[in-house]
């Protein structure tokens, strides 16, 4: 069995893990200040803990959770690290950079169980959910990617997997990036993005830190969605809004849905017009994300005209809209795509 990872431990449970090594408590906070703040890359660079503790720590606890199996970079600044995990799954994980934004998009679980069906990340199902260390990890690696002058100022749990479907590793992972002693980043710069599990939302929101919530609508009515979205059937368009309007009640953040335009599927102005008719009463934004093309999959991105239309109508309806920028197009950047090609060439 593979050691603990220490970032699996949570402030308190470092800090009891000091005292039961027979030193005190404040050497969780030293040691998380080398991982999460100085970017060290082992115990052995944390050279204010005392030498007995760091040998405690190089013997109980694995500091990375994997190894880096691919590296790519794109021509527009965005890097994409595949990491295979200790039991040899693999999972993905983006740094965007954009101005003065540096994004990291993470994975909650390797592969996906929902199905949605222009998205690589669950063709071949799921196969576990990570840890919070696990997690974390990723935020540990793409983090070392970055220069002295370079931080970290978004995260989005937008990779592989449903983070909703792991709520016991994921909540404590935002908590040490929403706290002082971890990362440090504020909750509206922390974005959970979500296929729409009711009663997943609503126990996000009864955790009382309001981080941003982005749901993964793709379509405005029942049928339509339940194609696209297959996990849909047993949820439906209402109970979803329902949910997110319990959201932003709780927690006063305003929700964004976002919609994936698939050529000739749901890119429509009238599918527009039925959208903003079920948002314009709420406190909502849509993220308009044109497909960003998968081989392995037979939808296609819609023309700029045909996405211009959609967008328009939109606003025409009263609701605030942005359109994603395609980051990382050269790398194939989009989740799940580097995992599926690697999967492919090893067997």
């Amino acid at each position: 069995m593979p050691r603990p990872l220490i970032t699996d431990l949570s402030s308190a449970d470092l800090a009891a893990w000091c005292l039961a090594q027979g030193d005190r408590s404040f050497r969780a906070q030293q040691i998380r200040r080398w991982i999460y703040g100085k970017r060290a890359m082992g115990f052995s660079e944390m050279h204010d803990v005392p030498g007995a503790l760091r040998t405690a720590l190089e013997e109980q606890f694995d500091y990375f959770g994997g190894a880096v199996v691919r590296h790519q970079k794109s021509k527009d600044g965005t890097e994409k690290l595949l990491l295979e995990l200790r039991d040899g799954e693999q999972v993905e994980c983006v740094l965007m950079r954009e101005d003065d934004r540096r994004t990291v998009c993470i994975s909650t679980q390797v592969g996906c169980a929902m199905g949605c069906v222009f998205c690589a990340s669950g063709l071949m199902g799921v196969k576990r959910n990570l840890s919070t260390g696990e997690i974390l990890d990723q935020i540990l690696r793409l983090d070392r990617l970055l220069s002295g002058e370079e931080r970290i100022t978004n995260v989005v749990l937008m990779g592989m997997g449903e983070p909703l479907a792991n709520l016991k590793h994921v909540l404590p992972a935002l908590e040490t990036l929403n706290e002082k002693g971890g990362l440090g980043l504020g909750a509206r710069r922390i974005t959970i993005s979500t296929v729409g599990l009711p009663e997943k939302i609503r126990e996000l929101a009864a955790h009382g830190t309001p981080f941003n919530l982005a749901i993964s609508l793709h379509a405005p009515e029942d049928e339509l969605r339940t194609r696209i979205v297959p996990v849909n059937a047993r949820i439906g368009v209402e109970a979803i809004l329902s949910a997110a309007d319990d959201y932003f009640a709780a927690t006063g953040r305003r929700v964004t849905y976002e919609y994936c335009l698939l050529a000739g599927t749901n890119d429509d102005p009238a599918e527009a017009r039925r959208l903003a008719g079920l948002l314009r009463e709420r406190n909502a934004h849509v993220n308009v994300i044109p497909m960003n093309p998968v081989a392995a999959v037979a939808w296609e991105t819609p023309s700029e005209p045909r996405t211009e239309a959609f967008v328009e109508a939109l606003r025409r309806g009263g609701i605030n809209v942005t359109v994603r920028k395609r980051k990382g197009a050269d790398i194939d950047a989009a989740c799940g795509q580097l995992r599926l090609s690697e999967l492919q060439r090893t067997t």
